[in-house]
């Protein structure tokens, strides 16, 4: 049964919904991270800052005697108060922290359905980033193992999600995402990174996405276990990734640490808040630094999570307009880390491509990460096969002022005349020439020089001036340029 239908879609992002036991909620999805054994922020309260589903830990719940016993009579939904569906964690985490929980995969996952979680996670092992090839692979092998344990059981109509690990070894993710896919779960965690966003290394995180992404078929939910900072939802959404889990309102709270989607700012630095929440309106940082140690980090929290859920709206909202791509090259200039892990996409166009509608409104040039979208790539390969007009010279021009049949525009490379009014060429906002990036124009001149070749038999002339005279050089002999300029 497909419990996961897409609505609309941008870049390889999507809007979906997901059904549960507990109804229906809207992708992409915020998880706030409620602990069932401390006091902070109540469950019941999630749903006015726009939760439509929140994740909590079996295995704690499992470990408290007095939870554990509140669960097993009223369900997981009795304990947190709530009637939306709820997500819950086996013990993973703990695993990792710890080495070792006291209950097996088959018991909390028991546990996990007899307390009437809407998803269920089996005990996953996630291994590190950078650990041993040896020690990936054997705890890849308790993962799959326990997995498979997982689908003997009977769970009625409860969600399964299959964990994805493998730490930093691209062959072992891959792997692991061909074995979760052929025994079929509900939703797909990709597990284990939180390391890498915790010291930076979203190089890492995005290849790791990418990887997964390149295995997993395309109606896959996928969750990125950990996931809780706003700077990084646009670029996850962007890359296929429909759950996100986020316990950081709260522990970044709880250090003064104050989420914004361009980073996290320390609540003694602020002599103004940046944001229009309920809480930044009604106070001031020198306010909030004044007060009780609780209340301020309860107020703190509370902006993070408002922040972040805003962020999930703008995402949606950029899909809905076609503008995923424009959101996502403003969000990476805020780390230079994360610029250059969103450039790793060059490298996987051809994923892209598969994902991303071919027709939208309009191409807004951002940087040079603009020339590395589908529609570039795409209308590289289409302007191949145009027909080709019966001259005995065909005039490509850089300057659209001038009469020619076809044009040299800024990343797509060469632009049939009829095509000037169209997507994505003709609908494409880009700087003059004078002012972009070198690769920009490289990148057009390549496709040029393809066209040329793949059109050997006819002559062209390339009429050209200013900046673009510096790239124009050996093109193939059925080609000549001339200055347009002098």
């Amino acid at each position: 049964m497909q419990r996961f239908e897409i609505s609309d879609k941008d870049a390889m992002g999507r809007i979906g919904r997901l059904e549960t036991p507990h109804g229906k909620i809207e992708t992409p999805a915020l998880m706030p991270v409620i602990n069932p054994n401390i006091e902070f922020i109540p469950a019941k309260d999630m749903k006015k800052f726009g939760a439509e589903i929140l994740i909590t830990n079996a295995y704690i719940i499992y470990r408290t005697p007095e939870l554990r016993e509140k669960a097993i009579k009223k369900g997981v939904h009795g304990v947190l108060e709530v009637d939306i569906p709820v997500m819950t964690d086996s013990g993973s985490y703990q695993l990792m922290v710890y080495g070792d929980v006291e209950i097996s995969n088959e018991e909390i996952l028991k546990f996990q359905i007899d307390i009437g979680s809407d998803i269920i996670v089996p005990l996953d092992v996630p291994t590190p980033p950078d650990a041993d090839y040896g020690t990936a692979l054997s705890d890849l092998e308790v993962t799959l193992q326990r997995e498979r344990e997982a689908l003997k059981l009977e769970r009625g109509d409860r969600l399964l999600a299959l964990p994805i690990q493998g730490s930093t070894h691209m062959d072992l993710r891959r792997r692991c995402a061909e074995e979760v896919v052929k025994m079929g779960g509900d939703v797909y965690p990709i597990g284990g990174i939180v390391p890498l966003m915790d010291t930076y290394r979203f190089y890492n995180l995005v290849k790791i996405i990418l990887e997964v992404k390149s295995v997993l078929p395309s109606y896959a939910p996928v969750h990125l276990f950990g996931a809780g900072h706003p700077m990084v939802f646009a670029l996850a959404v962007a890359l296929g990734c429909d759950l996100f889990d986020s316990a950081a309102y709260a522990l970044y709270a709880k250090d003064d640490r104050y989420l914004t989607p361009h980073g996290t700012k320390k609540l003694e630095e602020l002599q103004y808040f940046p944001c229009s929440c309920p809480i930044c309106l009604e106070y001031t940082p020198e306010e909030l630094r004044r007060m009780d140690k609780d209340e301020r980090q309860r107020l703190i929290a509370e902006h993070n999570l408002w922040v972040s859920f805003e962020e999930i709206r703008r995402i949606k909202q950029a899909i809905k307009e076609d503008n995923l791509f424009e959101l996502v090259e403003c969000r990476i200039r805020s780390h230079p880390n994360l610029l250059f892990a969103w450039r790793q996409i060059r490298e996987y166009g051809w994923l892209l491509e598969q994902y991303d509608p071919s027709m939208k409104h309009s191409f807004l040039y951002s940087g040079v990460e603009s020339c590395y979208r589908p529609a570039v790539l795409r209308h590289h390969e289409r302007v191949l096969n145009v027909e080709l007009p019966d001259k005995d010279e065909i005039i490509i021009s850089t300057d659209e002022g001038v009469l020619a049949d076809f044009y040299l525009r800024p990343a797509f490379g060469v632009v049939p005349i009829e095509m000037l009014e169209s997507y994505p060429a003709g609908h494409a906002e880009i700087p003059p020439s004078e002012l972009l990036e070198d690769e920009a124009l490289e990148i057009a001149v390549q496709g040029l020089k393809r066209f040329l070749d793949h059109h050997s038999d006819r002559r062209f002339v390339i009429v050209a001036s200013g900046k673009w005279l510096e790239f124009l050089k050996d093109l193939p002999e059925n080609a000549v340029v001339k200055h347009d300029k002098p």
